[in-house]
């Protein structure tokens, strides 16, 4: 079976020694991707900004690896303060309201004090 790689380009990725996301037969896995924007290498202020933004680099990822968000069975997501939890929440409903994978939350510290949140997600490609 084939694996394939996908990169956003991100320096980090090289850096680090990862891949934005691996297709291994009908799953992909997209690593925690945060609210950089990779064009300008900025980060936003605000947490949902940087929500949307992770939420763009994973839908690009998934459509370069051939799935679509429809796909996503499984969310992760991680935030630094408990009270970016509710302007979130909207956010995710936005990305996922019918779609609906099984996900978790965390409140934890991330890799830079400028990120707030670090969404990783698993598609399992569906059958026609």
């Amino acid at each position: 079976m084939t694996r394939k790689l996908i990169s956003t380009g991100s320096p980090f990725e090289k850096t680090a020694g990862y891949s934005r996301a691996v297709v291994q037969g009908d799953w992909c896995f997209v690593a925690g991707t945060t609210g950089y924007d990779y064009f300008t290498m900025s980060m936003p202020e605000a947490v949902e900004d940087q929500a949307r933004n992770a939420l763009g680099t994973i839908a690009k990822a998934l459509e370069e690896a051939g799935f679509e968000m429809a796909d996503v069975v499984r969310s992760h997501y991680y935030v630094t303060d408990r009270a970016f939890v509710s302007r979130v929440y909207p956010v995710f409903g936005e990305a996922f309201g019918e779609i609906r994978p099984a996900a978790t939350l965390l409140v934890c510290d991330l890799a830079e004090p400028e990120m707030k949140i670090e969404i990783e997600v698993t598609a399992l490609r569906r059958s026609a």
